[in-house]
């Protein structure tokens, strides 16, 4: 079952997603909040799966609440999604730095929506390679000399992140690095750890900050 938290000050808005979650037999909303700061205390309380959290909110935002989840080690099990009602606007990177698993715009599709929920509680970044072009095209312009950290990588972790900052699926990785999936799933893994991502969004962030993937045109 996976276990969602809502937080988003509109409560026809949570209404609207709720009543959509509830009608699928391997979803269930634990918990609604209308501030970050209330969604925090709902999220160490149930510890869920997921907290859709919208990033203009009373109190504290979206993209605070983010951080202090992200930096809870209590809460690493919480895989944090923006909601948004403009798409691609200066704070989506924000949320991605601060640790979001990834991001929906307010007015997807309601299948789309519902695939969006199960991807991320796989632990896989919301972050299609078309949106992820769009993304760091536009806010990444000049790499940061983060790239100690990925010293600790081997060559094989090192070209899985690289293919993973383009979007690609575990499965494509595999068939890229003539690998198996299982293989390619590992090396993501232990990059992960080595780097200290949450999850798949932020390997996307730590490679184009670090210059181990530059934007085209930068």
């Amino acid at each position: 079952m996976i276990r969602v938290l809502l937080v988003d000050d509109q409560p026809l808005l949570r209404s609207g997603f709720r009543a959509l979650l509830d009608l699928e037999d391997d979803i269930e909303v634990v918990a609604e909040a209308g501030d970050g700061m209330q969604g925090l205390a709902l999220a160490r309380e149930h510890l869920p799966d997921i907290a859709l959290i919208d990033i203009q909110m009373p109190v504290v935002d979206g993209i605070e609440a983010t951080r202090r989840i992200a930096a809870d080690p209590a809460l690493a099990g919480v895989h944090v999604v923006i909601l948004t009602n403009y798409g691609f606007d200066e704070y989506v990177f924000d949320a991605l730095r601060a640790g979001a698993a990834g991001f929906l715009v307010k007015d997807i599709q309601p299948e789309d929506f519902l695939h969006a929920v199960r991807v991320a509680a796989r632990g896989d970044a919301l972050l299609a390679p078309s949106i992820t072009r769009r993304l760091i095209n536009r806010y990444v312009t000049q790499p940061l000399n983060t790239g100690t950290g990925l010293k600790e990588l081997t060559n094989r972790e090192r070209e899985a992140v690289a293919l993973v900052a383009q979007g690609l699926s575990n499965d494509q990785i595999a068939e890229r690095m003539v690998i198996s999936p299982q293989t390619a799933k590992t090396h993501i893994n232990r990059a992960m750890a080595k780097l200290h991502a949450r999850d798949r969004a932020q390997l996307v962030i730590i490679a184009y900050e670090s210059g181990l993937v530059v934007p085209r045109g930068s």
